[in-house]
């Protein structure tokens, strides 16, 4: 059903361009003349046109819906596309046709004043000064994020939505992320938001688990850091219903004091969730016991390595269901994109029940 759906929404999607295309040429020269034509009495609408204008709305609504599906686009240069598109129209309108469109009202014996203006001009005079405020607001002040995977759990969720604060590690322009002023730096047990060397296009999220000139270890999940083993403390079988035998622990990371899942030997995943995994769209994980026989293992990874001037090492809470430094390497400083502060909502639509309510306000620790 949901891919139907997805299918759905990508159709109506391509349908917007060329609908587009004939309510703003509609809108900027046959309605302006057909107006004139017809004198004090409002035109009739061509039906072609008239459900073009309907229409419009439902398939710029599918473009959004669209835009925020699909991870790899950035949603800064969708803002900055807007602000550009609309101040150009804006302009142009203001400089351009917004004179030639009082020149023929007034060559008609007509008030300019009491002409139609493109409905398109109004939206660009609404849209540019909200999409420069919300780009802005997003470069350098806060961003939401969606959690989108496990990597993080216990701390953060699939379906967390989580602000994420931009100029914690340094103000950047958006789009090219070029740092214009360095502020502070990434401390040592922090989550922080960066955007993977292999996958510039897409935002990730793991904690700090190594600072520049640092000497970290990953061995057996625990964390070794500069010789100095971090502290760790088993609480017990962690139980959500998508994990079976995984323990859930306290580790001490710096300033920070935060949970962590980890599974003494590797993670079984199963192709589909277990039977008391409240996600429709999750795998089952299973540590220890007998798994299926077409469960494979996650690979069980370690780290022994200084890190480079300038670069850190991120690694998941969920320590053995994290695509992190032990697999990729280090992150460059330049990557960063900030640091993670509060939950401000929790949706998971794969999951029964709905937002869990209890996590709004939370802060990311």
């Amino acid at each position: 059903m949901a891919s139907i759906l997805m299918q759905l929404i990508v159709l109506l999607s391509w349908l917007a361009i060329p609908v587009g295309l004939v309510c703003i040429v509609d809108d900027w020269v046959l309605r302006p003349r057909r107006e004139l034509a017809a004198g004090a009495q409002p035109p009739p609408q061509p039906p072609l046109t008239l459900w073009c204008y309907r229409l419009l709305p439902v398939l710029l609504l599918a473009v959004v819906v669209r835009i925020f599906a699909a991870r790899m686009v950035s949603f800064s240069a969708v803002l900055l596309a807007i602000a550009a598109l609309s101040g150009i129209i804006w302009l142009i309108d203001a400089l351009w046709l917004g004179k030639r469109r009082a020149a023929a009202a007034r060559a008609a014996g007509r008030d300019p004043a009491e002409r139609h203006e493109p409905t398109t001009v109004d939206y660009a005079r609404s849209f540019f000064p909200v999409a420069l405020a919300v780009l802005l607001v997003r470069a350098f002040l806060f961003e939401p994020f969606r959690i989108p995977s496990d990597s993080m759990m216990p701390t953060l969720r699939d379906g967390d939505f989580i602000l994420v604060e931009k100029f914690a590690y340094g103000l950047r322009l958006p789009i090219v992320h070029t740092k214009i002023l360095d502020i502070g730096a990434p401390k040592l047990g922090q989550v922080a938001v960066f955007r993977p060397p292999f996958k510039p296009w897409q935002d990730w999220i793991k904690r700090v688990a190594g600072l520049p000139g640092d000497h970290v270890v990953v061995r057996d999940d625990r964390l070794i850091i500069n010789g100095k083993k971090i502290p760790m403390v088993v609480n017990g079988i962690y139980k959500n219903g998508c994990y079976r035998n995984i323990e859930i622990a306290t580790e001490y990371l710096g300033k920070y004091v935060h949970q962590v899942l980890l599974c003494p030997e590797p993670l079984a995943v199963t192709e589909d969730p277990l039977p008391t995994c409240p996600r429709t769209d999750a795998q089952g994980y299973i540590c220890g016991g007998t798994p299926p026989p077409d469960a494979f293992l996650l690979p069980k990874k370690g780290m022994n390595a200084i890190v480079p001037p300038g670069d850190y090492v991120m690694i998941g809470d969920n320590r053995d269901n994290s695509e992190d430094s032990r697999f990729w390497g280090f992150l460059p400083g330049k990557d960063l994109v900030g640091k993670a502060t509060y939950i401000w909502f929790n949706w998971d639509i794969h999951r029964k029940g709905g937002p869990i309510w209890s996590r709004i306000g939370m802060k990311i620790k």
